[in-house]
């Protein structure tokens, strides 16, 4: 501790802390008052704060109890010392009844260690999933209930990151109440790496929501292009009761009509220029844009046809959908569950070559 000049009497030091006590509570803060007042006395700041703290370490024996009160409240608010008081207290009967030496709380222990790697090392490999997407995804791969709000918390305290519209027509699920009965296609438009513009074809079953194929076209589409990429979609599936198609040109093409025609399909048609009644579909594109096309080049229409069949494979197998309570596709279709991972022993499994990683049994 700093010494204190000797050019100030000690009633010049008396009478400073005892201003500087006395008008304290005009003042926003201890410095504050100090500031305001070493001026009038004729000192530096420094010199009244230490002036303080001399007096009430006890280099004054001679002040009374009720003297130093003041000079207390200078150095330590009431409320330090409540807090003070709490810990203490806390303290002293944790001693006295715990059962352990362990400083936890009581209450729920939370996630162990093991769920808290898997969710944080979930989210390291996939920047891009959300809270219930991790949840759902960690519980269909481990099996066990694991709520959005957990993985919030977790990755809240453990993640360091690296440097809804209303549900579709109800016609259209009254009519998807089987596997293969109502299928939705819809078509969308990407360009190449050498800016070449290419059709994709989505064909999706509204039941599962699956994703059944997909058709690629490169250059402009007419109504044997459309046909030929519907039936490169639908390729090796059985054909559905009916399809669901928005007002696209393409889809007035007598070619395509006759292959329908021939097919014994049924063409149910959207709400025109209403995109939400064909919501199924829209959604889907929505995601292999953002998860896929949004992320990876591509040079030329085989290349392309390639990584969309990758995506398919991770898109029913292995990403969960919240509108299917956070199952996959092909489980809704009725294939059996996958092994149950356990936390102490599982490895990451890589799809769309590196673009997606998921934990998987050892």
């Amino acid at each position: 501790m700093g010494t204190v000049s000797t050019r100030y009497s000690p009633e010049v030091r008396e009478r400073a802390v005892r201003m500087l006590a006395e008008h304290l509570h005009e003042y926003p803060s201890q410095w504050a008052a100090i500031e305001s007042i070493a001026p009038k006395i004729g000192c530096t700041s420094e010199t009244l704060r230490r002036w303080i703290t001399v007096s009430y370490w006890g280099s004054r024996p001679f002040l009374s109890a009720h003297a130093a009160y003041p000079q207390v409240a200078v150095i330590v608010k009431p409320s330090t010392l409540f807090r003070l008081h709490g810990f203490l207290v806390d303290h002293k009967y944790r001693r006295l009844f715990s059962s352990s030496r362990s400083c936890r709380k009581p209450g729920p222990k939370g996630p162990s260690a093991e769920l808290i790697a898997a969710i944080v090392e979930m989210k390291s490999r996939n920047p891009h999933f959300g809270h219930l997407r991790i949840a759902q995804q960690i519980s269909h791969a481990f099996v066990i209930e694991l709520s959005k709000d957990v993985v919030r918390r977790v990755l809240a305290k453990h993640y360091k990151p690296r440097t809804s519209g209303p549900d579709g027509p109800s016609w259209l699920t009254f009519l998807a109440n089987a596997k293969d009965s109502l299928w939705s296609v819809d078509l969308f438009r990407c360009e190449s790496i050498l800016l070449r513009s290419h059709w994709v074809m989505v064909v999706i079953d509204l039941f599962t929501r699956r994703l059944v194929g997909f058709g690629v076209e490169g250059g402009s589409s007419d109504g044997i292009a459309v046909c030929r990429m519907f039936n490169c979609a639908i390729a090796k599936h059985p054909m559905p009761k009916r399809i669901s198609t928005d007002h696209d040109p393409l889809f007035r093409f007598h070619r395509w009509l006759a292959n329908l025609r021939v097919r014994e399909i049924e063409e149910i048609k959207s709400v025109p220029y209403a995109p939400v009644s064909h919501p199924f579909v829209e959604r889907v594109i929505g995601t292999i844009r953002r998860e896929m096309l949004d992320h990876v080049f591509f040079w030329n229409e085989t290349d392309l046809a390639r990584k969309l069949d990758e995506f398919k494979d991770y898109y029913n197998m292995h990403r969960v959908h919240r509108a299917l309570d956070g199952v996959t596709p092909t489980c809704r279709a009725g294939t059996p569950p996958p092994i149950r991972v356990a936390l102490a022993s599982y490895r990451w499994k890589s799809h769309c070559r590196g673009l997606f990683q998921t934990p998987m049994h050892a």
